[in-house]
């Protein structure tokens, strides 16, 4: 058999920074986004032996383990490596990781790959975790078991999944607030939505831990800007479920413009660049997904407009992303190994028998 699992990354569209400790659990963080159909996959092949094996299909690597031996970090598929020490995996398999995205999108990656990983090992084991037992787990795995510097909305976005509204206040005390948002709305919002890929990728950490230190050393106008940042994410959750998306669309860039004072790491001339460009196109407002300094920039544009503001992008450099929103949390099934049971496929219809050679197995 095959057991798989999926996680949808996401894009978020307020609060970004403030799920960040200290700042979260002195002040409360809020985050608003939702997931999109873009996954990360695990697929898990039980052997009979100890051996386990990890190919990463994007990265074309392979990480061979014991199930005897201690799982140690040596910077190759660390995040598998922390996964199998978590889920406490003695037997022996084949793992194979695939993403839709690359590392330093800003869509999530790295913790949404988290997410498929514990999800598929869970549905392997037979054990049960809750939409909030599964988050918690890839949290203190990535954050730290692994001390990769990061918030806790990536690893909640990817459980859950869907359009979600989140407040933290530090660890054991996250709220996920599902959003009942029509159906009119999410399709007119997505239709007015442009995801422009840079061209570049970011080590989120050194952004995040910029503004942690910035945070920390009570930076007036970064600790003001988060402020901002999360008051934003409640004006925007109202504005969306009432469907006032123009509104919605302007207060992407009043969050976009306080989350860069947050840290001066958080943009670049290219970035800068392709925002502007889109604004005079007629854009209404945007944001740059993740961390920053690279990655996936979100831009809202009225629909007469949008042609344009595509064709400003893709001039200045943008590639843009063909998407749409996932309203379905992480998930993990059992599917059949053997993909050819048979060697030819047999089938009678009225005018006559029909045979079709399958090959080999």
């Amino acid at each position: 058999m095959v057991i798989r699992g999926r996680a949808p990354l996401r894009i978020s569209f307020g609060g970004g920074g403030t799920d960040v400790a200290p700042f979260c659990v002195e002040q409360g963080g809020a985050i608003i986004g939702s997931t999109i159909n873009k996954y990360a996959y695990c697929s898990i092949i039980p052997r009979d032996d100890d051996e386990i094996v990890v190919h990463s299909l994007d990265f074309d690597m392979t990480v061979k383990y014991n199930t005897k031996e201690n799982y140690v970090y040596d910077g190759r598929l660390d995040l598998v490596t922390a996964a199998l020490k978590a889920m406490d995996i003695k037997q022996g398999c084949e793992v194979y990781l695939q993403c839709d995205a690359p590392p330093g999108s800003g869509l999530g990656t790295s913790s949404t790959v988290m997410v498929a990983l514990l999800i598929a090992m869970a549905k392997w084991k037979g054990v049960e975790m809750d939409g909030y037992a599964l988050a918690d787990l890839a949290y203190h795995v990535e954050r730290e078991d692994l001390k990769i510097a990061g918030g806790y909305q990536d690893q909640y976005a990817a459980t859950f999944g869907g359009f979600n509204f989140i407040e933290f206040h530090g660890r054991n005390d996250v709220v996920v607030n599902p959003l009942r948002i029509k159906k009119d709305i999410i399709h007119e919002l997505q239709y007015n939505l442009l995801l422009c890929y840079t061209g570049n990728i970011h080590v989120s950490a050194n952004i995040i831990t910029d503004q942690v230190n910035n945070y920390k050393n009570k930076n007036e106008d970064a600790v003001k800007a988060m402020c901002e940042v999360k008051a934003l994410a409640y004006a925007m959750k109202d504005e969306l479920l009432k469907g006032n998306l123009h509104s919605f669309g302007k207060l992407l860039d009043y969050g976009w413009q306080s989350k860069k004072r947050m840290s001066n790491k958080i943009t670049n001339p290219q970035i800068d660049t392709l925002y502007e460009e889109a604004l005079k196109a007629g854009a209404l407002g945007g944001k740059l997904l993740g961390a920053g300094g690279g990655g996936y920039l979100l831009m809202y544009c009225p629909y007469n407009v949008k042609h344009k503001v595509a064709a400003r992008m893709e001039a200045a450099g943008g590639q843009l992303a063909d998407w749409n929103f996932e309203l379905r949390g992480a998930q993990a099934w059992v599917a059949d190994k053997d993909r050819w049971k048979y060697d030819e496929v047999k089938v009678r219809i009225s005018n006559g028998d029909y045979t079709f050679p399958l090959g080999d197995k």
